[in-house]
Order: structure tokens, then C-alpha cells, then sequence
């Protein structure tokens, strides 16, 4: 049997393995929090955001950066490139999976469960995918029980964070949260590595595939730098609160909007007919008094005519200025 050793660097990569755990799972809190308030392309945008941050930064990264300290006594260790890569694109797609089930079923108890033990058995499925890319001269055997224990864990682990994940509010919650993600993420890594035992008596020949520092510390560094650069783009963005607050505003201009619109077609504007602009009556001046004229007008008598028609109902006629005794003297006088 060969003697395995996980912490070969000391307590250097353990302690580094956790730290990238709770920043890429604190990473991915943030993003899923901007996906709570966001619709349509935004919220898968943030969703894909948060599966990378969480899958690849708080899962894969951390797997790696532990396996970097691991070492067998009398046999070199390479990795095989192409089942590496896999696993991190396993990791990255089952937490995406969860996290898509939760974010758009809704947060009820059926699609948490069921997101959890999807993310969880996929989480458990990418560590040991990751160990079969691990080439060394020898064979590997795993304890049963304790595989079924840290798949348990796993399935415990990616349960709690989805619901950490649609649920914390606040700074302060979301680093709890991403604490206690990094040892629920670290514990089942350590866990499953503990099932493993290495038989190196019969080994011969030289292992093949890439070196842990040739080939993974380029790749840890690019997704560690992806992760920083995603964390920019979080600090940049609004938060949570302030989506919402812009959301209702929205809603409520998108409302009166829509209320004036329904006003106006509503509203009944009387129709104006030709007959009704008709031309107005002229203006009754100083010399009309109840619409007749005051001139003096002859008829047939040749007495003047005093204002009103002849046979008027009216016994009092309108007086103009030749009516009166002395209009009516002069006639006399001239006959």
C-alpha cells in the first residue's frame, strides 16, 4: 500500500482550496441576487454567472487547488487533460442545472429538493470524474460507505446552497453563507478523498498525462482571474434593492402610461356640425330696441311711421325722436 498525503504542502493548500471555495460560493450568491430581480436574458445571464462563480471557482477550483498538496508515496502524479476539463465543465453545468431549476420554478420545496440532489449527486459525480483523471503507478480503491457519505454531504451541501442562494439578503448573510458553503464544499472534498487508498506494490512503467503545476495552475489561474473579473462586473452592477426599486418605478411609469392611453380613447369629443357654426346674428345697435328700427319709415298715411307694424298687438308703441305733440302740430299745421 502506498501512503497517501493530502496536506504534502502543509497547511498552504487546504487553507488557499477554502478561501477560493468561499469566494467563488460568495461570488455566486451575488450573482444569483441580482438573477432574484432581474427578467428574461438578464436573469440567465447572472444565472450562467453564478453557476461559473459557483461550479467553477467554489467547487472546481477548490477540488484542484487541494489535489495540488495530495501526493502518493513512491509514485509521481499526472492528470489526464481531456477527463480534467470535463469535470470542470461537469461542475460548472450541474450547478447551472440547479440553479435554473430553483430560479425559475420558483422557490418551493419540490424543485429545491429536486435542484439539490441534481446539483449534489453532480458535484459528487465531478470530484470522482476529476480523480479518474488522475494517473499514478498503482491502483486506486475507494470505501464504499465513505463515498456514499460524502455524496450525502454533497446532496446536503448543494441543497442548502441553492436555498442560501434565493433566499439571503444583505452583505453580512452572504458572507455567512459562503463560510459555511466553503466547509460544507471542502468537507465533502476531504471526505471522499479519505475513501481513497492506493496499492503502489505491483506498479510499473511510467504514468502518463500532464504534471499538476504544468497543466493546472494555468488553468486555476485563468478561472481565478475570471473570477476577479466577475467580481467587478458584481461591485458595478446595482444591487438587489436598487433593481427592484428601478423595476416598480418602471411598472408604475408603464401604468399611468397605460392609463392615459385608456383616457384618451375613452374621452368622447363631440362631433362639431357645419350647421351649428352658422353665422352668428349681427349685434343689435343704439338705434334697434326688440329687434325693429327706430328710423322713421312713411306709410300709406304719410304720417310717420312710429316704429311698430301696423295692427301690433302691442298698445304701446315704441316712441322715436319725431313722435310726440309737437311732430304732430306741424302735420296739422301743414294741412
Amino acid at each position: 500500500m502506498g501512503d497517501i498525503h493530502h496536506f504534502s504542502s502543509g497547511p498552504l493548500t487546504p487553507t488557499l482550496a477554502y478561501v477560493m471555495s468561499c469566494l467563488g460560493s460568495g461570488l455566486g450568491l451575488l450573482c444569483t441576487s441580482r438573477a432574484r430581480a432581474a427578467l428574461g436574458w438578464a436573469r440567465a445571464r447572472w444565472l450562467i454567472l453564478a453557476a461559473v462563480s459557483i461550479g467553477g471557482t467554489g467547487i472546481w477550483v477548490m477540488h484542484f487547488i487541494a489535489m495540488l498538496g495530495f501526493s502518493v508515496e513512491g509514485t509521481a502524479i499526472r492528470y489526464d487533460v481531456q477527463r480534467t476539463i470535463l469535470s470542470l465543465i461537469a461542475a460548472i453545468a450541474v450547478v447551472g442545472l440547479g440553479l435554473s431549476i430553483v430560479g425559475y420554478a420558483g422557490n418551493r420545496v419540490a424543485p429545491l429538493l429536486l435542484g439539490g440532489v441534481l446539483t449534489g449527486g453532480g458535484v459528487a459525480s465531478m470530484h470522482y470524474l476529476g480523480m479518474s483523471a488522475l494517473w499514478l503507478r498503482g491502483s486506486i480503491d475507494y470505501d464504499t460507505t465513505i463515498v456514499s457519505l460524502s455524496v450525502v454531504i454533497a446532496v446536503v451541501a448543494a441543497t442548502a446552497a441553492l436555498w442560501m442562494a434565493f433566499n439571503i439578503r444583505g452583505m453580512l448573510a452572504t458572507v455567512v453563507a459562503a463560510l459555511i458553503m466553503g466547509v460544507a464544499v471542502t468537507g465533502m472534498h476531504y471526505t471522499a478523498m479519505y475513501s481513497m487508498s492506493v496499492d503502489t506494490s505491483a506498479s510499473s512503467g511510467v504514468s502518463h498525462g500532464a504534471e499538476p503545476v504544468q497543466f493546472l495552475a494555468p488553468l486555476i489561474t485563468g478561472i481565478s482571474l475570471f473570477t476577479f473579473v466577475t467580481m467587478f462586473i458584481v461591485a458595478l452592477s446595482p444591487t438587489e434593492d436598487e433593481m427592484e426599486e428601478e423595476a416598480e418605478l418602471g411598472a408604475r411609469l408603464d401604468r399611468l402610461t397605460e392609463n392615459q392611453k385608456i383616457r384618451r380613447r375613452t374621452t368622447v369629443r363631440p362631433s362639431r356640425s357645419p350647421r351649428a357654426a352658422a353665422r352668428p346674428a349681427p349685434a343689435r345697435g343704439p338705434d334697434q330696441i326688440g329687434g325693429h328700427s327706430r328710423i322713421p319709415r312713411p306709410n300709406g298715411t304719410g304720417i310717420p311711421y312710429s316704429g311698430m307694424p301696423q295692427g301690433s298687438a302691442n298698445p304701446h308703441p315704441v316712441n322715436d325722436w319725431q313722435d310726440g305733440p309737437e311732430a304732430h302740430e306741424d302735420y296739422f299745421r301743414r294741412r
